[in-house]
């Protein structure tokens, strides 16, 4: 048998037990607050539980912008004291968690409020989790690794496209080789989210768009997968639809509220969706884009996305057209075939409109091997994905992406 059958083998198989795991521990959903004022909402409520001290996880730049102080203000009306750890950067690192896991022990917090991207919901998941297993980031790194629940956590996303606020996973990256780690554990899904229209109005049009990209990636890769349901596609066609009708909107009118919340319901929709049916080649490959190149996550998916799905076809074509039917992009009538070309020039005509750049800066040859083994280990019996890759497929696709400019 050849080493790619016997990958191949090994990963379904490992699958069987992700499944029957999924089926067994589904994913918690949180309560959730939404539209303009939701985050002063989940705030009162954060009040209204008893907490007396909560641990604020967020970035320099949201402090400094003011976007913290009504929160602060409102949680400290609300009884309940506040500490901010506002040291997050973008793809966080072990030590960044571990530095943000000894403010919440040394200032004695019972609860946790992520406010921000991805980056710092992820954060602050691992830390609720970490402080209550007495286990260190790293230690938390793979699948089922914490006992006990996390500590309380709530979570107010900033952006509209990683869907943190609701999913299972968080990703931290390694502070030496930079490669990405996952914590997969229902335990990490927040109490409460709000999804507040007027602060995700602040992001610039870049953020927008990549963001946007990402909470795209999450539901069609959750669409395609092969361990899909009925609700999970749901989830992922709804997002979809949202995402190809608001994306444009929300990135030439900022202020546009009815847009923004749409977009945060799509991000929040992508991530149930991921949650339920998982991911795929497009994020193994785009983590280790982002660890060593410095790629925004959102930039890195969007890049890779078209390529992934090009390998993926004609196995994936029924979806791609279903996909196209659902968010308007086709008559109901249109054949698999077209349907799903129409889907990717949809896809390619957005990137383009939203200027989003199909090269990967800088990227090495003598880096592929090491790209293309990391995204094998984390989506090989991880991520259901509808055709497995060949090293030299994957080689391939990498060859290109370096080569687009």
């Amino acid at each position: 048998m050849s080493s790619f059958l016997v990958t191949k083998t090994k990963a379904k198989a490992q699958l069987v037990g992700i499944k029957a795991a999924m089926t067994l521990i589904p994913a918690p959903k949180p309560t959730m607050f939404a539209g303009e004022g939701a985050s002063l909402k989940l705030c009162q409520a954060v009040g209204d539980f008893g907490h007396q001290h909560i641990l604020i996880v967020s970035d320099k730049i949201l402090n400094q912008l003011g976007v913290l102080s009504p929160l602060v203000e409102k949680l400290q009306a609300s009884g309940v004291k506040t500490t901010i750890f506002d040291g997050v950067l973008p793809d966080p690192t072990l030590s960044i968690v571990e530095a943000c896991l000894q403010h919440y022990k040394v200032s004695g917090c019972d609860s946790v409020l992520a406010v921000g991207g991805g980056s710092s919901i992820d954060v602050a998941k691992v830390v609720a989790l970490a402080a209550t297993n007495n286990k260190t980031p790293q230690q938390l790194v793979g699948i089922l690794k914490g006992r006990k629940a996390s500590s309380p956590l709530y979570a107010i996303p900033t952006t509209a496209g990683t869907g943190s606020e609701v999913t299972v996973g968080a990703v931290i990256s390694d502070d030496k080789t930079h490669q990405k780690g996952l914590v997969l554990d229902p335990k990490l899904v927040p109490r409460m989210v709000a999804l507040d229209s007027a602060i995700m109005s602040g992001m610039p049009p870049k953020v927008t768009a990549e963001t946007g990209l990402d909470a795209l990636t999450h539901a069609v890769e959750a669409y395609i997968s092969d361990i899909a349901t009925s609700e999970s596609n749901l989830y992922a066609s709804a997002a979809v639809k949202l995402i190809f009708e608001n994306l444009r909107i929300a990135y030439n009118e900022p202020k546009n509220l009815t847009a923004r919340e749409a977009m945060a319901l799509a991000s929040h929709y992508g991530g149930l969706a991921l949650n339920m049916a998982g991911l795929g080649y497009v994020h193994g490959i785009a983590h280790q884009l982002g660890g060593h190149y410095g790629l925004p996550h959102g930039l890195s998916n969007a890049i890779v996305m078209p390529h992934i799905l090009d390998f993926s076809r004609p196995d994936i074509d029924s979806k791609l057209a279903e996909l196209a039917r659902f968010a308007g992009l086709v008559t109901q009538e249109t054949s698999t075939p077209v349907a799903a070309q129409a889907f990717m020039d949809a896809l390619l005509k957005l990137m383009k409109e939203l200027n989003i750049k199909t090269v990967v800066p800088n990227m090495q040859e003598s880096d592929f091997n090491d790209i293309m083994q990391a995204a094998f280990k984390e989506v090989h019996g991880t991520y259901a994905v509808p055709k497995y890759m060949t090293e030299e497929d994957c080689l391939q696709i990498l060859y290109v992406l370096s080569k687009q400019a």
